[in-house]
């Protein structure tokens, strides 16, 4: 009873960030300081480093993925963490970076601008899918009702793969396109 008590506690929270994470994205998306007048300089040099960590954040969810199916739970739990505070470290730059620089326009042409376009659109939208997700996974382990947790990380995982994994592609296929 009381690790449903827990649960309960979380999922107001859930639905809050859920709603909110997207929302504050999507506004701040749109919000460019330069031109507000504010005298900031572009941080151009932030999308290799947020590529980079979708790029950490994937290896780790299989290193935890790994963990727990080898019988280390403190490692999973650990590796959890880690790619949880990666993938907050990667939304603080991302918005960081749109707020102090002009979008970046896709280049290419033909059938490689729709394969850009198809998995843009799909880890856009898988992002902000997985974000309650993630969530309900991280509380439900909190809670420590492992059953009902395993059976969500079943979903969560491969979603917050692919988000993770095609940040990463996304940004090769754009970065030929980057002004510095």
């Amino acid at each position: 009873m009381e690790n449903q008590n827990l649960e309960n506690k979380y999922n107001k929270w859930i639905v809050i960030l859920s709603v909110a994470i997207p929302l504050v994205v999507a506004l701040l998306f749109g919000v460019n300081l330069r031109k507000l007048g504010y005298d900031v300089e572009p941080l151009s040099f932030l999308p290799p480093i947020y590529a980079t960590i979708n790029g950490i954040t994937a290896i780790v969810l299989i290193l935890a993925v790994r963990a727990i199916k080898n019988g280390k739970p403190k490692l999973h739990e650990n590796l959890m963490k880690t790619a949880i505070g990666c993938s907050i470290a990667f939304l603080g730059m991302y918005v960081a970076y749109h707020m102090t620089s002009d979008s970046t326009k896709f280049g290419g042409e033909g059938i490689i601008k729709y394969v850009y376009y198809f998995i843009l659109i799909t880890h856009i939208i898988l992002s902000i899918i997985i974000i309650p997700l993630v969530l309900i996974t991280y509380v439900r382990a909190l809670a420590q009702v492992f059953d009902k947790h395993k059976k969500i990380a079943k979903i969560t995982f491969p979603i917050w793969l692919y988000v993770a994994v095609t940040g990463v592609v996304v940004y090769l296929m754009i970065s030929p396109y980057y002004v510095y």
